[in-house]
């Protein structure tokens, strides 16, 4: 980090009276870990000297191995707007680097700069467009949260029928105040559902975003007596929560996807990139849903991508191509939900489109059928697979993906396969309440 760099964060905390900065950076598992510091640490923290115990952290490295330094980003220098204003409390995500000063292959974030790096060496940057969606609930007497919704909304609704509107409100002027350029703030389609859209960025801004809006969504949630939660389905027999991905890749300045000489106006490298996104998408998705949970949203029913598809307009299958053309041509992937950990689900799309540029992987024909209405035989007679129906099936498909591994890297890979098979089994081995009204009195 150059001097400049430095004094210019320094600045800016001097000029925002800030007395703490929280140092934050996630596990294998998506969740937000920090370190706080006093605002006299700030100079050490920008040299990349603070310290922690990585043994602590989920995905990391054994006791005997825990020294670990938090190098971090100064572009994610930001004040929390919902604290004092006296004293003030900012933030910057960072990097985790092992002792010896390299950079770290269990971190979450250093895993998506790798694959970036590898689509720079192909000319390629990638942007994506996040679409993370969440549930408002009540909490009860003793503050903790229910399954009980705080309004009767549909999608587009305003209100009074929306009464999450004013908490929707100030997250939306909170994540301003914190740099989001906000494109759309509406209610879902679930009761109690709703859906912030920001703007684009490229891949590491953006994973950025998603893990600073998750935690802005739940802070000013909080500050209006509700829960929100990005759990995939919270509510039996309602619609669950997505977080449909954009994805468009540049090069030279130009968008890769577009071609206005072919019929559809899409690129050969769009096609060969769904063509990638497609062969990994059974693997991909142990890390796009990762819980137990996120294969009780992937159902049919639901409008949740299921079948491993694409399509122009379609909204069936699990790829989409949105209808702006030009510098806007993007591939929406709609299967991801938003308890991923955003860093290492757009590493491993990234790399799956990356596999069929490379290799020139062409997809199968689009489907602008609406999928959800054939019959088991139509679908194997366009040849037409499903996703994973468990976490058990993914992690299966995951294991056999050498592609997908190596995009995770071999330290993230295995730490990553062991939490989730701990918690396939610690799951399937349950006596569930379902199971108890059926068959307790039954047999």
């Amino acid at each position: 980090m150059n001097q400049d760099t430095k004094e210019a964060v320094l600045k800016m905390a001097k000029e925002n009276d800030v007395k703490f900065i929280r140092l934050q950076f996630t596990d294998i598992l998506g969740i937000v870990k920090n370190v706080a510091i006093t605002v006299e640490q700030l100079e050490k923290a920008l040299n990349g000297e603070i310290m922690f115990d990585g043994s602590s952290i989920e995905g990391f490295v054994r006791i005997e191995e825990s020294d670990m330094y938090l190098r971090p980003d100064p572009s994610t220098f930001v004040v929390f707007p919902w604290r004092p204003r006296d004293g003030a409390v900012a933030r910057m995500i960072c990097d985790v680097y092992d002792h010896h000063g390299q950079p770290f292959s269990g971190c979450p974030r250093n895993t998506l700069i790798r694959a970036l790096d590898d689509a720079a060496k192909l000319g390629f940057s990638m942007n994506v467009g996040p679409e993370a969606e969440f549930f408002l609930f009540h909490k009860d007497e003793k503050g903790l949260p229910t399954t009980l919704t705080h309004d009767e909304g549909g999608y587009f609704d305003l209100a009074p029928v929306d009464l999450g509107e004013n908490a929707r409100r100030d997250m939306v002027l909170t994540l301003e105040q914190l740099g989001f350029e906000i494109e759309a703030s509406h209610h879902e389609v679930a009761e109690g559902q709703h859906e912030i859209d920001f703007k684009y960025a490229d891949a590491l801004t953006a994973a950025d975003r998603v893990i600073t809006f998750k935690f802005v969504v739940r802070t000013i949630a909080q500050q209006h007596g509700l829960h929100a939660t990005f759990m995939p389905k919270p509510v039996f027999g309602i619609a669950g929560s997505g977080m449909h991905c954009n994805i468009s890749l540049f090069k030279d300045g130009e968008n890769a996807f577009y071609d206005s000489a072919t019929p559809d106006q899409l690129s050969q490298t769009a096609k060969y990139f769904i063509g990638g996104l497609i062969k990994h998408a059974r693997a991909i998705a142990a890390v796009t849903n990762p819980l137990v949970n996120s294969y009780k949203r992937l159902v049919p029913g639901y409008e949740a991508p299921v079948y491993v598809a694409w399509a122009q307009r379609n909204r069936s299958p699990l790829i989409r191509i949105p209808a702006r053309r030009g510098i806007g041509t993007r591939i929406e992937m709609r299967n991801p939900d938003p308890a991923c950990n955003p860093y290492l689900a757009f590493a491993v799309m990234l790399r799956a489109g990356l596999d069929g540029i490379t290799n020139k992987i062409i997809p199968p024909d689009s489907t602008e059928r609406n999928i959800y209405d054939m019959t088991k035989e139509e679908r194997e007679q366009f040849g037409i697979d499903s996703l994973p129906g468990s976490l058990g099936e993914a992690i299966e498909e995951l294991k056999k993906d050498s592609i997908i591994k190596e995009a995770l890297g071999e330290h993230v890979f295995a730490k990553y396969i062991e939490a989730k098979e701990a918690e396939w089994n610690t799951y399937r081995m349950q006596v569930h309440e379902w199971e108890l009204k059926n068959y307790l009195t039954k047999y």
